[in-house]
């Protein structure tokens, strides 16, 4: 490929993602006539309109779009694998982006920034705080964080974390008045608060298994939040039972705040992995932070 014809690609992609040759133009450092006709010139090449432009928007044609979404990947590694290349040369710098969820930046990630961050301060990180399987591509993150059993197969997934359970639990003055559910059928006759998912905007199904027997209960209750910290607040006030982690409940249940059911039916699953796509090409603060933490002890 002509190394004109690269430029007008990385030209057109810019532009495109930017929806503006004004803030491409700046971002490139060239004047937005000479932007504007490289993404011309390639479409004269093509013989394909890209663009659709108009004098308040500007948007990629279908062609546009195809290009976009089968271009944007190839460059954006050739782009990593350079400044990879060129970081070599310089201390570890440059902002990482990860997607994860409440309890995996308290109980794994923001430990290990607290040690890693004051000595690299060229490194910067974003933490993006949900609980829905995001395209870490799609979404330009560099990593995410999620339970093992759920990363995709064509990821590097490196364990970050030991095993974990999950626990139901409840406060004292909720069971003062119920009985405590010896099976997770017995949910439906209790009230339960519920965490809703960003994915398809779907309520979290509780997950159980026994002696091979594994099952799902939708359950009801009065409330739906779609953060952790509000659910287990919601269960310490006595509003309902919660199926949270049993790292973040066990405070509460130490100091007698509340108490836990159906333990037999909450067995231990692969804990927290950071997760890439395969042909990510690591810059030198991304592998640091690889390294940072990676899990080293017992599952």
């Amino acid at each position: 490929m002509p190394r004109t014809e690269l430029g007008d690609l990385q030209a057109f992609l810019l532009v495109a993602r930017e929806r503006s040759f004004t803030r491409a133009a700046a971002r490139l450092g060239v004047s937005q006539s000479a932007l504007s006709q490289a993404v011309r010139g390639l479409e004269e090449r093509l013989g394909l309109r890209l663009l659709t432009r108009t004098t308040r928007s500007l948007a990629p044609t279908e062609a546009g779009e195809r290009l976009l979404r089968t271009l944007g990947p190839a460059l954006d590694d050739i782009d990593a694998a350079l400044i990879g290349l060129g970081a070599l040369r310089e201390r570890p710098s440059g902002t990482i982006r990860i997607t994860a969820t409440e309890n995996a930046t308290r109980a794994v990630l923001w430990p290990a920034l607290m040690r890693l961050l004051p000595d690299y301060p060229e490194i910067r990180v974003e933490i993006a705080v949900g609980y829905g399987l995001t395209d870490i591509v799609a979404e330009r993150f560099d990593a995410g964080v999620r339970p093992g059993e759920i990363v995709a197969k064509d990821m590097i997934s490196v364990r970050i974390g030991p095993d974990m359970r999950m626990a139901v639990v409840g406060a004292p003055s909720y069971f003062a008045a119920r009985p405590r559910p010896k099976t997770p059928q017995d949910l439906t006759g209790h009230n339960c608060i519920n965490l809703r998912l960003p994915t398809h905007g779907g309520l979290y199904a509780w997950e159980f298994e026994k002696t091979g027997h594994a099952l799902k209960v939708r359950v009801e209750g009065q409330l739906v939040f779609n953060t952790a910290a509000l659910l287990l607040e919601a269960a310490v006030a006595g509003f309902g039972l919660a199926y949270l982690p049993e790292e973040q409940v066990q405070a509460c249940l130490d100091d007698g705040r509340l108490i836990r059911v159906l333990e037999d039916w909450c067995p231990p699953f692969p804990g927290y992995h950071l997760y890439y796509p395969s042909r990510r090409q690591p810059t030198p603060a991304f592998a640091l932070l690889v390294e940072a933490l990676r899990h080293k002890g017992r599952r």
